[in-house]
């Protein structure tokens, strides 16, 4: 069972077979394309189709919005006009975007962590939730 099969289980999500099919192709995407994979809806499809043609990309579409509403994928909107997906994870981390080849870069910078505390903090606020996407350009050698 992938992890988010077990995550809609936690949750009380039903899971029909189409359902589970695009879970664990989404569940794999980082194994299987990468650490840097944030599929959109498309790609999912494309993916999902290897696996099971029968399924529609509306179908895609009601699965991977039923996802983000429980909670158990995150989508991202990386500045392209598409939305991108990943599975939730309690791990924090930001996002490096390529804007030559679309690239995505995750890191984690405790430095950077520290500083939007501190600037929370300054400003008179408690940090709770944060979001940090830069967007480069690779410096040629």
């Amino acid at each position: 069972m992938s992890k988010i099969e077990d995550k809609c289980k936690e949750k009380g999500v039903r899971l029909t077979d189409q359902r589970k099919v695009i879970a664990k192709v989404m569940s794999e995407s980082k194994m299987t394309y990468g650490s840097k994979d944030h599929p959109d809806v498309d790609e999912l499809h494309k993916r999902v189709s290897l696996v099971d043609k029968k399924i529609s990309i509306a179908t895609v579409y009601r699965t991977v919005k039923l996802l983000e509403e429980s909670g158990i994928i995150e989508r991202h909107d990386f500045k392209e006009g598409k939305s991108r997906y990943e599975p939730s994870t309690d791990e924090h981390h930001d996002h490096l975007i390529d804007i030559n080849n679309g690239e995505i870069i995750e890191f984690v910078d405790k430095e950077i962590e520290e500083l939007q505390n501190k600037i929370a903090t300054k400003l008179g606020y408690k940090l709770v939730d944060h979001k940090l996407e830069l967007y480069g350009s690779k410096i040629k050698k």
